[in-house]
């Protein structure tokens, strides 16, 4: 068991407060238990109503104190939460009447008055104790926070996260909740009068078990395990001329980073969403700039440190095709035996010896939609905004440019992606008369069948692993893509492969 880790803090208005529980939401996740103590009026209900407010998004959303309804629920973003008042419980077994005994899984719990049924509480835990601090003002409290168990470790890091913030001169700006991703890094916007920029929590990469020869998934494939690789990438972006956020402050050790905000104007319009092919244009424009340039493996990072770019070699490409076979093909009930198991590993390591012979480039990685901010204002291949970059690596122009043009979130008609597949390759050829279309094509197709592959795999494993059931309903969307890939005449052994031993999705995946 952890030793608790406890801090005490100020807090002289109610605003105080609110930043309080701004940064600890942006700390937690379902499964997470949070009491409030102290005695009547020190705050538990506002403390409780300002975290709700945040993750909710709603600054004017009705909190109403659980204090006669005794749990009141609500069906967040990020998570469901639930708000429970225990002033009014006698005895610890009432709370299975309200649904408290056990606590809900992938819940996150509020829980004022925890005093009422101590023997309740779960081991791990934060609790947060408030009073009053007249001296201070009026509305002034001290509030001492303890972490129990495993979240003795969040609630260190909530004192990095508020000494941080105090050093940067933030910690007094409103906090906006942003939206995450599939990775365990937070977002929030801070304003201030003089404006609005980027908080970014991204907290070490957890090892996870060695079973890659030794690695785990995110080193075997080169994953970033910290932020330096995206302070480093996007100095290196923006020494460039590519529109990289600016780092303003940043704690490299910790994993806690202020940048610029390029605000939320995206590459995609309706509903469903489609891509908007003028900004689609820009963005393929961008790669081509980018891939005709002689770039670095070596980055300056700070002082007498640098970031070497991994090499997105075989074997972490062959890792990720590999989650399509451990995660996908078990959800549709197929099982590969020792045999096919080693024929997809030969198709694929002869197909690679394809992209492991290409020059090498930055590749980004996740080059879609999602990350990618139009900044209107600026002027050519600048108005791209990129944002997510850190797990770049060095390997095949066309890695990102199926990333763009196969976009995993939204349909690219077949029309618009050929189009632009050949916008990119015209660019390049008339800044290189030495550029291949026909090579350079058939590696796209590649890259397309490794990437979909892939994803088949990881967004089934976000579904069972991580109870991301959202995540499926991309999966047919992967499906057509990968068809389009395999028909290249290049791909004809693995298009056979394919069709003899992987299933489709299930269509009702769609209306998850």
């Amino acid at each position: 068991m952890n030793a608790p880790t406890t801090f005490s803090l100020a807090l002289s208005t109610e605003a105080a407060t609110a930043h309080l529980m701004a940064d600890l939401a942006l700390l937690i996740g379902p499964g997470d238990v949070i009491t409030l103590s102290g005695d009547l009026g020190a705050g538990k209900t506002a403390a409780a109503r300002a975290m709700i407010r945040y993750l909710a998004g709603d600054d004017a959303l009705e909190v109403p104190s659980p204090t006669f309804t005794l749990v009141q629920a609500y069906d967040l973003p990020a998570f469901p939460l639930l708000h429970a008042d225990l002033y009014r419980i006698n005895d610890p077994t009432e709370l299975e009447e309200i649904g408290l005994s056990p606590l809900p899984e992938g819940t996150v719990a509020l829980i004022e008055w925890p005093e009422r049924a101590p023997s309740a509480l779960p081991a791990d835990r934060i609790d947060i104790a408030l009073s009053h601090r007249p001296a201070l003002g009026s509305t002034a409290r001290a509030a001492e926070i303890t972490g129990h168990g495993k979240a003795a470790a969040q609630v260190a890091r909530l004192q990095a996260l508020r000494q941080f913030l105090d050093g940067a001169g933030y910690t007094e700006a409103k906090r906006l909740r942003m939206a995450g991703d599939a990775s365990t890094r937070s977002y929030a916007r801070l304003v201030r009068d003089d404006g609005v920029v980027i908080l970014m929590n991204s907290p070490r990469r957890p090892d996870g078990p060695a079973i890659y020869d030794g690695k785990s998934y995110s080193a075997a494939v080169h994953l970033a395990e910290d932020v330096k690789p995206f302070v480093a990438v996007a100095g290196g972006l923006r020494e460039r001329g590519f529109s990289a956020p600016a780092v303003h402050h940043a704690d490299l050790d910790a994993g806690f980073l202020i940048t610029e905000d390029f605000g939320s104007e995206g590459f995609v319009e309706g509903d469903p969403p489609a891509p908007i092919a003028e900004r689609y244009e820009a963005a393929t424009d961008m790669l081509a700039v980018l891939h005709r340039e002689a770039l670095p493996e070596v980055l300056p990072l700070a002082p007498q440190l640098s970031y070497t770019i991994p090499i997105f070699d075989t074997d972490a490409l062959l890792v990720e095709v590999g989650l399509m076979p451990e995660w996908y093909l078990p959800d549709r009930g197929r099982e590969l035996t020792e045999s096919l198991r080693s024929e997809f590993v030969a198709m694929w390591r002869d197909l690679l010896s394809k992209a492991a012979s290409a020059p090498r480039t930055w590749v980004l990685r996740d080059f879609h939609s999602p990350n990618l901010i139009w900044l209107g204002e600026r002027q050519g291949i600048a108005k791209v905004g990129l944002i997510d970059f850190q797990d770049a690596v060095l390997g095949p122009a066309a890695y990102d440019l199926v990333s763009l043009l196969q976009d995993a979130r939204i349909d690219v008609p077949e029309q618009l992606e050929l189009a632009l597949l050949t916008r990119y390759i015209k660019a390049r050829l008339a800044a290189d008369q030495g550029f291949d279309p026909a090579g350079f094509a058939e590696l796209y197709a590649i890259m397309s069948a490794q990437r979909n592959t892939r994803l088949l795999g990881t967004f089934a494993r976000l579904n069972r692993r991580d109870g991301k059931p959202q995540y499926l309903r991309h999966q047919p969307r992967i499906w057509t893509y990968l068809g389009r890939s395999l028909a290249h005449p290049g791909l004809a052994p693995a298009r056979e492969w394919y069709a003899a031993n992987v299933p489709p999705p299930v269509p009702s995946f769609t209306a998850c």
